[in-house]
């Protein structure tokens, strides 16, 4: 069984390099957004999978660390992926589209709400603005049908 790499594998391939991150974010409406540096080395993994991995400090003084993995699965014609991070005991589970123009990438999932009483749709999406400066935004669905946009992130080619 061998992959042969797609189109949509070979536009993952944007990723691939070191990055720096600026990023902030809120978890209550109306908060002052925490801020956040960080780096990210994306590598890919046999032309189908690129595997990100980052480490940002933390409000609390800490160091986490994520890792995200992106493919795409021409059976269901789909961008699909995870994200971990040490700060949190959630698998997110990724499956997403590209925007005809190949500049943005919707990536859906679940998880808890910033409560953690009951499961939430989310959305990361990411933009290349260029080919050194990539932008990620994360929301959430809200009960009354909204999108709540709380974080915001940054991402320069070194």
């Amino acid at each position: 069984m061998n992959a042969e790499p797609q189109i949509q594998h070979r536009w993952l391939d944007k990723f691939i390099g070191t990055w720096t991150s600026e990023t902030e974010f809120s978890m209550e409406p109306n908060a002052e957004p925490s801020k956040a540096t960080g780096t990210e080395v994306v590598r890919s993994i046999g032309g189908v999978w690129i595997v990100a991995e980052g480490t940002s400090d933390l409000p609390d003084g800490g160091v986490g660390t994520t890792i995200m993995t992106l493919g795409f699965d021409p059976r269901i014609d789909r961008f699909v992926g995870t994200f971990i991070g040490s700060m949190m005991t959630h698998l997110w589970v990724y499956n997403g589209s590209l925007d005809p123009a190949q500049k943005v990438l919707t990536l859906d999932t679940e998880g808890l709400n910033f409560s953690q009483t009951a499961m939430a749709k989310y959305q990361d999406i990411i933009e290349f603005v260029s080919d050194d400066h990539r932008v990620m935004k994360s929301q959430i669905l809200m009960d009354d049908g909204t999108w709540n946009h709380f974080m915001t992130a940054h991402y320069r080619r070194q």
